[in-house]
Parts: structure tokens; sequence; C-alpha cells
């Protein structure tokens, strides 16, 4: 049927996503582990914690995936969206939101937590909400439908264009998309393989006009809060990928083209995508860790009396963490963050060492004095 078969779509073997499981054995084993690690420390927190969490979590996923694309998205207002959907005692007095950011929520919400088997109807619910307006970049597109017309992802122009992938044509598109959203409702697959494959799968469909990656990325999500049965969003993988965006188009495009993938093997995309999750679990991790660090050090820091720029700076240095600060907090760097003068600063932080809140760094002295919390 093709004189050149050049994109896996018109492998012989397509719609099958072959890979080694022993090669990927170790992050799959490593990423589990993770997992578990997450829902315990999710479960020592507090309920005001955990919606902070939560929102944070949510917030980093919609606006890292949106920036994935190139649009960059206000914090407050994707907040503000998330919190109408999410949190009872919501001022809406403090609404900042937009039509947009509250389509990319509901996207969010009903991705992270409607378990419901993924349809066709849902999926176009999705694009619609990334496009309500039915125009992308100033271009009418078809919007909550699949595309009508042929599909390649280029980069430059004229003589210097560039061909990344040829997506199938549109009048293959219905019979694909119902073969993968079997695969998503009904496979027994590892939850890690899945949702690597079902995110690589849309990407070769490219069902629609514009938003494909987004979609891709919102089913990764469904796919893992529905198959680990988290009941809420706690981590980012579009964050992680944000951080990796040069490798995560290169692997899509070697992945999806025979002249790199000559031997139909999905190894290499499956250990990259299990390892983005992972990382952004270890992420998650950590800002827990961090909150649970800033709650015992403050539960010490209640017995003393301190002023405004203390706390500020003790919260600065808390939330940010003491490593940031290139192996301590100078007083320099106090004044500039409490934005008061050199002598106030050693006052406040003279009184800090003698609360037993801030200790000096071993072997620093004079202007190259350090101080980390104790």
């Amino acid at each position: 049927m093709y004189e050149h078969k050049k994109w896996i779509w018109q492998h012989e073997a397509y719609p099958s996503f072959d890979y080694r499981y022993e090669a990927i054995a170790g992050k799959l084993s490593s990423v589990s582990r993770n997992t578990g690690k997450l829902e315990y420390a999710i479960h020592i927190l507090d309920q005001r914690n955990i919606r902070n969490i939560i929102l944070d979590a949510s917030a980093d996923e919609i606006i890292q995936s949106s920036k994935i694309e190139g649009e960059i998205l206000d914090r407050d207002s994707v907040r503000s969206s998330i919190r109408k959907k999410l949190d009872n005692a919501f001022a809406y007095k403090e609404d900042r939101s937009t039509r947009h950011t509250d389509g990319l929520a509901d996207i969010l919400v009903d991705s992270s937590f409607n378990h419901a088997p993924l349809s066709k109807e849902r999926l176009h619910g999705w694009h619609h909400a990334l496009f309500p307006t039915g125009y992308s970049g100033g271009y009418k597109i078809e919007v909550a439908r699949y595309r009508q017309e042929e599909m390649q992802v280029v980069s430059g122009r004229g003589y210097r264009e560039i061909v990344h992938y040829k997506a199938p044509p549109a009048h293959m598109i219905e019979k694909q998309m119902e073969e993968l959203l079997a695969y998503i409702n009904h496979s027994q697959e590892d939850p890690y393989i899945k949702s690597a494959i079902a995110h690589l799968w849309f990407v070769a469909i490219h069902p629609y006009d514009d938003g494909n990656g987004r979609v891709a990325r919102a089913i990764t999500n469904h796919v893992l809060c529905k198959e680990l049965g988290l009941t809420h969003h706690y981590f980012s993988i579009s964050k992680t990928i944000a951080k990796h965006k040069r490798a995560y188009y290169d692997i899509l495009e070697r992945s999806n083209n025979l002249i790199y993938n000559r031997e139909f093997d999905f190894t290499e995309w499956i250990a990259w995508h299990t390892e983005m999750v992972n990382r952004s679990i270890i992420f998650a991790i950590g800002e827990i860790e961090k909150v649970v660090r800033k709650a015992k050090f403050w539960d010490r820091a209640r017995a003393h009396v301190l002023n405004e720029r203390q706390i500020k700076v003790l919260n600065k240095v808390l939330d940010i963490g003491a490593s940031e600060f290139e192996g301590g907090l100078s007083t320099k760097k106090y004044a500039a963050i409490a934005k008061t003068s050199i002598p106030t600063a050693k006052r406040d932080i003279s009184k800090l060492v003698k609360c037993g809140l801030l200790k000096r760094v071993v072997g620093s002295a004079g202007r190259s004095t350090r101080y980390v919390l104790t």
C-alpha cells in the first residue's frame, strides 16, 4: 500500500508496541517503590497541607503542559480555576480565573478524578476546553471532532522545511482511536507501561488539528490516576517533561520514525517516560518533606518572639531549601530578602542564633559567614 514505510502506523505490526521488559524492570520497580513512599508521605500530612500539595501539583501540571507547547499561563489564574473546582472554601472575590484557565482546570480534574471509561466524547470535551473559541493562534480549527485533513509535524520553511512526522490519513483515525480507547479502558498492562504506550499511541494518531500533545499528557494523567487508584493529583509529570523538552520531542520523533526505530521496539520510549514519572514523584516527595520540616521547625520556633523580618526570611529559606543559598544564609542575603539594612540583619541573625533557630556554618567567618537552619 505504501511505497516507502517511514512511520510506525505503516508497519505491519502496528498497533502493537513491543518492548523488552527486562530492560525496564529496574525502572518499574523504582517508580513503584517511590509511588508507595509518596502515598505514605501524604497520609502523615494534615488536610490543609494536603490541599496545598494538590493545588500546587495541579497548577504545575496545567502550566507546564501548556509551556511545553509555547503557551505561558498566569499562575494565579490557574490556581483560581483549580480552587473553584476543588476548594469548598474558595472566596469568589479572590477569583482571578479566566475562561481559558477554567477549561484547563476542567481537563485536569476530569482526567484525574473521573475514573469512568475514557470515551471519544470525553476526549472531544477536553479538546473543546482547550479551544473554546474554535481558534488556535488566530487560525480556525476543527474543535471537538477528529481532523478532516492530512497532518504533518514540520519545522523550518521552504527548502529548510523538515518533516518530523506525518500522521495517519484522516479516514484511518476513527478506527485507530477506537483501538486506543479499548486499550486504555481494558488492558491489564502495568500502569506505568500503559501510560507510556497510551501517550505515544495518541501522539502517533495525532487525531486533532491542534492540542494533541496536551491531550496526550492528560491521557497519561488519567491512566496513572485510575490504574494506581489515586484519589488526588499529587505530582506533575508535565513539569518534569518541560525540563527535558528537547529530549521529549527527540525521543517521540525517534520512536515514531521507522528509519530510527527499525526494530519496531518501544523500550527506549517506555523507559524514558517511566523515568519522567519517577522523577515527578521523587520531586513531589521532596516537596512534602519540605512541608513536614517546615511544620516541625515552626513548632519549635513558636517558643520565641520573632519579628516580621525574621519570620519572612525563615519562611523563604524553608520554602526553597537551604541548599539554594550556596552553603548557607549570609547577612547580605538576609538583608536583601527582608529589605532591611546590614546592621539590622546582623541583629536579627544574632537573635535567631541565640534562639537556636540558626547556627553558623563551621569554617565561615567575617563577611563570608554563613548560617543554616537548625
